[in-house]
């Protein structure tokens, strides 16, 4: 089992940037893929990318257009997103979530979820 704990989220404007966190407890961190979510008030989960166990693999949602990046620490038990030239429509509560090993787009098959941090962007 995992616990993970998002940090980082906050108020920018439009065309700032933010990195968000993810710490995990337990000595298994490498043996789990990744993956960032956000949900808008009023719509459904949504998958922002995935990053595999070792780092090697990643994907991001296409309306991403390369403007966020994911990573991991292992060492540090820790998955990053990096949040550039943010926009309004960007506003949400970020969840970061964990799986043993599947590479998945899909937020029913992920086993392990933070709290969220909110992100708030202002036009």
């Amino acid at each position: 089992q995992v616990q993970l704990v998002e940090s980082g989220g906050g108020l920018v404007q439009a065309g700032g940037s933010l990195r968000l966190s993810c710490a995990a407890s337990g000595r298994t961190f490498n043996n789990y893929a990744m993956g960032w979510f956000r949900q808008a008030p009023g719509k459904e989960r949504e998958f922002v990318a995935y990053i595999s166990s070792r780092g090697d693999r990643r994907s991001y949602a296409d309306y991403l257009k390369g403007r966020f990046t994911i990573s991991r620490d292992n060492a540090k038990n820790t998955v990053y997103l990096q949040m550039n030239s943010l926009k309004p429509e960007d506003t949400a509560v970020y969840y970061c979530a964990a799986n043993l090993g599947r590479y998945s787009l899909y937020p029913r098959e992920y086993d392990f979820w933070g709290q969220g941090t909110q992100v708030t962007v202002s036009s």
